[in-house]
C-alpha cells in the first residue's frame, strides 16, 4: 500500500491542474499585496506582512480554491482514463478498493498541500510589509484586519496558520467529492463540474435556515467564522469525508471496466 501511495503521490506532481493552480497561487496573493484599491474595498491600508494571507484566503475560499482543490482531485481518476491506463493499474496485484484508497489519500493530502504553498507564497510577497509588531488586526483572528490595538508577531503567527490548517480541513470533503463525481461520470470535467454545482446549490440553500449549519459550503467559512463549535465542524467535516470516501470506493467496486 505504501508503494501504491507514492506512485500516486508521484502522479500527483505531473497533473497539468496541480501546475496551474500552483501559478493562480503564487499571482493570486502578489495582487492582493500591492493592489492599489485595498483601501477603497475594505477601507483600510496594509501595514504586515501577516496581512496578505488573510487578503488572499478572504478572497479565494469561497470559489478560487474550492475549485483548484476539485479540477485537480477530479484529474486524479480521469488521467487513468483519458491516458487510457486504468485496465492496466487494475491487472496489478492491488484490489480496487486499494488503489482508489490511495487516490483517496491524495485527494485528503492535496489541500493541506496546495494551502501550505499559498500560505508560503502569500508571506514571501508580504515580505516587504515585515513581520514585526504592528497595529492592526491580521484579519484571521476576532478583531479581523482593523485589530484591537497593537498585534504581537506570536499572536499573528498563531492566527494566521490555525486559519490556513482549518480553510484545508474544511476543503478535503470537496476534493473527495470531486473523486466520486469522477468515478460516477469516469470523466475529470464532468466530476469537476459536478462537484461545484454540488457547493453552488448548497449556498442557495442558506434560505433554509434550519439546514445551513449541516451544509458543505457553511465549514468554509469556519477558519474565520465557525457555523458552531470548532469541534462541531470537525466532527461534520470528517463526516463527509468518510461518507463521500465509502460512496467511491463502493460506487468504483461495482463499475464494469
Amino acid at each position: 500500500m505504501s508503494a501504491l501511495l507514492r506512485m500516486e503521490l508521484g502522479k500527483l506532481g505531473r497533473l497539468a491542474s496541480v501546475r496551474f493552480g500552483a501559478l493562480v497561487l503564487v499571482v493570486f496573493p502578489a495582487l492582493w499585496a500591492y493592489a492599489p484599491g485595498i483601501f477603497e474595498a475594505y477601507g483600510f491600508y496594509l501595514v504586515s506582512g501577516f496581512q496578505v494571507p488573510a487578503l488572499a484566503l478572504l478572497s479565494s475560499m469561497e470559489f478560487l480554491l474550492p475549485l483548484l482543490i476539485a479540477i485537480t482531485c477530479a484529474e486524479l481518476i480521469g488521467i487513468e482514463i483519458n491516458h487510457g491506463t486504468l485496465q492496466t493499474v487494475l491487472l496489478r496485484p492491488v484490489t480496487r478498493a486499494q488503489w482508489l484508497l490511495a487516490k483517496l489519500l491524495v485527494a485528503s493530502a492535496y489541500p493541506f498541500l496546495a494551502l501550505a504553498f499559498f500560505l508560503l507564497t502569500s508571506l514571501a510577497v508580504g515580505a516587504f510589509y515585515g513581520f514585526g509588531p504592528f497595529v492592526g488586526g491580521t484579519g484571521l483572528g476576532p478583531a479581523g484586519l482593523l485589530g484591537a490595538g497593537l498585534t504581537a508577531p506570536g499572536q499573528a503567527w498563531s492566527e494566521v496558520l490555525q486559519a490556513y490548517l482549518i480553510a484545508a480541513y474544511s476543503l478535503v470533503p470537496i476534493g473527495l467529492l470531486a473523486v466520486l463525481f469522477a468515478v460516477l461520470l469516469m470523466n475529470a470535467a464532468g466530476g469537476a463540474l459536478a462537484t461545484l454545482a454540488t457547493l453552488i446549490v448548497m449556498q442557495l440553500l442558506v434560505v433554509f435556515p434550519g439546514v445551513t449549519p449541516y451544509l458543505l459550503t457553511a465549514q468554509l467559512n469556519a477558519y474565520v467564522d465557525p457555523p458552531a463549535s470548532l469541534g462541531w465542524v470537525v466532527a461534520l467535516v470528517a463526516f463527509y469525508c468518510a461518507a463521500f470516501a465509502a460512496a467511491a470506493v463502493i460506487v468504483f467496486e461495482r463499475k464494469d471496466f
